[in-house]
């Protein structure tokens, strides 16, 4: 902790996959009414998978599609900074994942971990400066392979990386769309780095969020080092369920 600054009282987290800011089989845009919901969350910190950061179809064909990168659209007015990491690319744009902060982002760097031509995958890593800390927050938001071969192989990926530019005793949050239902994640990333799924921690198990109208599998997970869980919840209620096929997670955290 920093001398001048208070401690840390508490980080509120969200993390959410929204389905590229279309309703659920793509029919309307609901991007407008996933802002007002990430805005009702009040989270310091959003994670975001199937961000569109450009698709000119969209924007000739919807009325309200916003003329600009969706993670802009979702931040502007809220949320200080943002960083996106585009991943697949199509002849009419691209997506990928996003961070939103009310902290300043000090660098990102988006990686590829695309296990085969087919599944374009990215690791989109970012530093925040959040002043009661006594070193930058690494931020990482994942959005995994379909296959469980895919995923053992982006996992290793993603321990690679954090050892090789992540302190030891820095603040880490990794969340985003696993697609691990098996849970398999949980056991490595636990052993590997010494991370904690917030889930497991605050109720003894994975959150279910998809499908979002009834969640059963739990396929989405935020996991932590360097603090602790004073809430986590589910958020797939009515006012969410029409606007992606995940629910929404969202943890506040305290510092230990």
């Amino acid at each position: 902790m920093r001398p001048t600054e208070p401690a840390l009282s508490g980080l509120r987290i969200a993390s959410y996959n929204i389905h590229k800011g279309m309703s659920f089989f793509n029919r309307r845009v609901v991007l407008h009414d996933v802002r007002e919901r990430l805005q009702g969350i009040n989270a310091d910190i959003v994670f975001l998978q199937e961000v569109q950061g450009l698709h000119e179809g969209r924007l000739l064909r919807h009325g309200d599609w916003p003329e600009g990168p969706q993670h802009e659209f979702l931040a502007d007015g809220h949320w200080l900074d943002s960083a996106y990491g585009r991943n697949a690319v199509y002849a009419n744009g691209h997506h990928g994942n996003a961070i939103l902060s009310r902290y300043p982002i000090l660098k990102s760097e988006n990686i590829d971990i695309s296990a085969h031509v087919f599944e374009s995958r990215g690791m989109l890593h970012c530093e925040l400066d959040i002043p009661a800390l006594s070193q930058p927050l690494h931020a990482i938001c994942l959005h995994l392979a379909l296959t469980e071969a895919s995923r053992r192989k982006q996992m290793r990926q993603v321990s690679e990386r954090i050892r090789a530019v992540v302190p030891d005793g820095a603040p880490l949050i990794i969340a985003g769309d696993f697609n691990d239902w098996r849970r398999r994640s949980c056991g490595y990333l636990g052993q590997e780095l010494g991370l904690r799924e917030v889930f497991d921690l605050a109720h003894g198990q994975s959150a279910r969020s998809f499908p979002a109208a009834l969640p059963m599998l739990a396929l989405d997970r935020i996991y932590i080092r360097g603090f602790g869980v004073t809430s986590a919840n589910v958020l797939h209620g009515h006012d969410w369920r029409r606007l992606s096929d995940h629910a929404a997670l969202s943890a506040q955290l305290h510092a230990l």
